[in-house]
């Protein structure tokens, strides 16, 4: 495939309206019931973490993080991360998590959480979370849920209910 020219900037206000109709042509309505998405309900994603993908002037891709608690743990919860289908397997997703996993790090973040794909998240460091270690506020895939150490050794000693904020 041609390499294309990607500017990755973090997400403004401006960007949310075209943000938020990318994930509803990824992800549907159904999102809304998601396990992730109750997490995150009620918290913003922080914005210095959060990055869109640009091609020219068009969004073709975002990320976001949000801050959590895992019992008294702080943590950042990874999602959503969508391409719009016609940029996929292009390198897109894997650069804007780059970005964000980087800007986090910058900041003093120790720890990622998400729920989705390990063989897809696992290129960059996410590894299952043993099962019942992190409960979530509703049905997961114990296989689903992943989590990245920034920092080494953050995630020893954690465990519990996950929450929002």
């Amino acid at each position: 495939m041609p390499e294309i020219a990607i500017d990755l900037t973090p997400e403004t206000p401006d960007d949310w309206p075209v943000i938020d109709k990318l994930h509803e042509r990824a992800f549907g309505p159904g999102r809304f019931a998601r396990t992730a998405f109750r997490l995150r309900e009620g918290v913003p994603p922080d914005p210095r973490l959060s990055f869109v993908a640009r091609i020219g002037s068009m969004i073709v891709g975002s990320i976001r993080l949000t801050p959590i608690h895992i019992a008294e743990h702080s943590a950042l919860l990874l999602g959503p991360l969508t391409v719009e289908p016609a940029f996929r397997s292009r390198g897109i997703g894997l650069a804007l998590m780059q970005a964000s996993l980087s800007a986090s790090a910058k900041a003093g973040h120790r720890l990622v959480v998400l729920v989705g794909d390990e063989p897809y998240y696992g290129r960059i460091g996410f590894k299952r979370v043993t099962p019942g270690r992190v409960m979530l506020p509703g049905p997961v895939d114990p296989l689903r849920l992943l989590v990245k150490e920034l920092a080494e050794g953050a995630f020893e000693g954690v465990f519990g209910a996950a929450r929002g904020g």
